[in-house]
């Protein structure tokens, strides 16, 4: 290989790499943005009781808001449900199967509820707080977690505590 043909090589392994700085570059513009968005806590309602198996069922809500001018998804929600203080189990919201163009999309000023449904044995939670949940009997349910905001160039993960009456 002459002189020529190895300052070629090296001048686009340059412009390959400056491009991909420019791409890691513009794509960090986006996290102070989409660290903006907030989530919260709405519901939780047991939906099902099976008293053969001793589980129950619950539709857990969280209120996703964007205050920022950057559009973005939510692929993930991660959290553990406590309720007076108790664990009660860990649960998820997923869309990540789904393409992104298929997901709620946050536009600048929108809140999205988003549901997961979850499941809680008595003999995973423990008996005195399963039957709390199924009698309705927590007067304060509590979450933290994760929450997993994407945008089409970066993603961010923000950790979150949330609680309702």
């Amino acid at each position: 290989m002459n002189l020529q043909s190895k300052m070629t090589v090296y001048a686009a392994i340059a412009a390959m790499l400056a491009l991909m700085g420019g791409v890691v570059y513009y794509s960090s513009l986006d996290n102070p943005h989409l660290e903006q968005a907030q989530i919260s806590l709405q519901s939780v309602e047991v939906r099902d009781v099976n008293t053969i198996q001793n589980r129950a069922t619950l539709e857990v809500t969280f209120l996703v808001e964007n205050p920022s001018e950057k559009t973005f998804t939510v692929p993930l929600i991660t959290y553990e449900l406590y309720g007076d203080g108790r664990l009660i189990g860990a649960g998820q919201y997923s869309t990540e199967d789904v393409a992104m163009p298929g997901r709620a999309a946050f536009y600048s000023g929108s809140a999205i509820p988003l549901k997961s449904t979850m499941s809680i044995t008595s003999a995973d939670a423990g008996a005195g707080i399963y039957g709390d949940v199924t009698d309705s009997r927590i007067a304060q349910y509590e979450a933290a977690g994760m929450i997993m905001v994407e945008s089409a160039w970066a993603i961010v993960e923000i950790d979150f505590e949330s609680s309702m009456p």
